[in-house]
């Protein structure tokens, strides 16, 4: 068995599954291989597995147990999500008027760690949000800026040790930003002003600020809407794998390239909600450099709007676009 893992790791699982990320998709893919051990563990714990339903979706084996629980298994290989989210779940617990999931169980299987986590109520963002009337978007955006503003005013915690540390982050992320456009196939008329961007960035992306909580990933398949008549409404946030601490503009890049669209409503909503008034050249200048900086970035498949690529010339017509006034 390899060293590095922890003691047991292979177990019911399989050693190739616990190292290889490869096979540990295989063996997602395969829930005969999982859904056994999974229901064990929620039988041990108590819970009624009477009706499993498994999630297809995500980077970890999840499985709704009931109406009212869910349980997430991680592999060795994502730990560190494992520790982000068991810490970002008892930091924000009490913290947020928004609901958000609650820790009923953890423990580990084989080395492989888990939580049971209380299910919240509502509809996936992703099923609803194509859907939704323009006026309604706006109202969900805005929500969601509130929600971020929110968010970032809860203490820290030990979630500021997070790592990597902030500075180190940004600092890597430039470093690799032109090779990873290249490779990602970013059209050469936006590679060509990267060099620039990334010289604004050095200054106008805060290194050293007190650091706030990110969760990195508001975007439509992490979130929850409710109905009250006929208005939608944000009713549940979940998803805390990714997070760490940093400066707070970076927690806006995912509703802005996969919700905003470069609607001027939207992304008025989007902003006013987290606190800013109409942005200036330096929020947009900076926004577009944390958005090619963001460590899932991939301006190809995540802006949404159409033709965009012809639409503009240069970075600084992208930036003008995105966040259009």
């Amino acid at each position: 068995m390899d060293a590095t893992l922890p003691p047991g790791a292979a177990g019911v699982w399989g050693t190739s599954a616990s190292t290889s990320l490869e096979a540990y998709r295989a063996l997602r893919a395969d829930r005969s291989r999982w859904l056994p051990v999974a229901l064990d563990i929620a039988r041990g714990h108590g819970v009624d597995i009477s009706a499993p339903h498994v999630f297809a979706t995500g980077t970890n084996l999840v499985v709704g147990l009931s109406e009212k629980l869910i349980l997430k298994i991680f592999p060795p290989l994502s730990r560190a999500q494992f520790v982000s989210e068991r810490g970002s779940l008892m930091q924000f617990s009490g913290q947020l008027r928004l609901p958000i999931p609650e820790i009923v169980a953890e423990g580990t299987r084989d080395g492989w760690p888990y939580l049971i986590i209380t299910r919240l109520s509502g509809t996936l963002g992703s099923e609803i949000w194509p859907s939704l009337p323009e006026d309604q978007k706006e109202r969900v955006l805005r929500q969601i800026g509130e929600t971020i503003a929110a968010v970032q005013r809860a203490p820290p915690g030990p979630l500021a040790e997070i790592a990597p540390r902030w500075d180190a982050f940004m600092r890597a992320q430039m470093q690799g930003c032109k090779a990873r456009h290249a490779r990602l196939g970013l059209a050469p008329k936006f590679l060509a002003g990267l060099d620039d961007l990334l010289r604004d960035a050095a200054t106008l992306i805060p290194m050293d600020a007190p650091p706030v909580i990110l969760i990195g990933e508001y975007i439509p398949e992490n979130f929850l809407l409710a109905c009250d008549g006929d208005r939608w409404s944000l009713a549940g946030l979940f998803d805390f794998g990714d997070v760490l601490a940093g400066w707070r503009d970076y927690d806006l890049l995912g509703p802005s390239a996969f919700m905003a669209a470069g609607r001027p409503g939207r992304v008025r909503s989007l902003l006013e909600g987290f606190g800013y008034a109409k942005p200036d050249f330096a929020l947009k200048r900076r926004l577009m450099a944390l958005m090619l900086l963001h460590r899932a970035s991939d301006l190809n498949s995540h802006i949404c709007i159409e033709g965009w690529q012809e639409q503009a010339n240069d970075l600084l017509e992208l930036q003008e676009l995105i966040w259009a006034e």
